[in-house]
């Protein structure tokens, strides 16, 4: 079992750290999630899904949909300083930001710490674990390739909601499912979402 910090942030795409979510509980992993104040509105312009506000009513709301065993997610809200994600001695191993809003990216680029989503990656920065990025904007600006060059360098991974094709999707399911299976591999996380580049040519295998 791995621990892992899932944030979802404002940017489109509010389906891809759901699924994220959804495959990790699944896989019986532990999940410490944090969700921004814009990827709620994200969640009902998207998907017409109204999540509860308050952390402890989303965690059990969470719980109930994916059927997760309660130990396994943790939701905490966005001051929430006595968190283990704020302080190198109790952060996870590795952090996910899916998505990550153009302003998020520049905030955790530049060490701003204002939300815990901010503190809890500048944590994973500083204490050297693996902090991915999934990025959602089209097109970039000069100031997001900087921003992101900036976090590369740093160490962090920057993996954009760019799915590929060459799966043959059938539905959009398909195509978020490439997305989150490739943040899986970074997470050293196995999968069956779809199948590794040479080994088959057969269709992805949901689960």
């Amino acid at each position: 079992m791995k621990t892992v910090t899932l944030a979802i942030t404002g940017a489109s795409g509010f389906q891809y750290g759901l699924r994220l979510l959804e495959v990790l509980l699944q896989a019986r992993h532990r999940v410490y999630l944090l969700v921004s104040k814009a990827a709620y509105v994200v969640a009902a312009t998207e998907l017409d899904l109204k999540l509860p506000a308050q952390a402890a009513a989303l965690q059990q709301y969470l719980i109930g949909k994916f059927k997760a065993d309660p130990e396994q997610i943790r939701v905490f809200g966005k001051e929430d300083w006595m968190s283990p994600v704020a302080s190198g001695s109790g952060s996870p191993e590795c952090m996910v930001i899916c998505p990550c809003s153009t302003g998020t990216l520049a905030a955790v680029a530049h060490g701003l710490s204002n939300n815990l989503i901010e503190r809890a990656a500048d944590v994973v920065l500083k204490e050297r674990k693996k902090l991915i990025l999934v990025p959602r904007e089209s097109p970039f600006s000069t100031i997001h390739l900087q921003n992101m060059l900036t976090l590369s360098q740093a160490g962090a991974v920057i993996l954009p909601a760019a799915p590929g094709f060459y799966h043959k999707p059938r539905q959009i399911e398909d195509l978020i499912d490439f997305v989150v299976a490739r943040i899986l591999q970074q997470l050293d996380i196995p999968q069956t979402l779809m199948p590794v580049w040479g080994r088959t040519n057969a269709g992805p295998e949901v689960h």
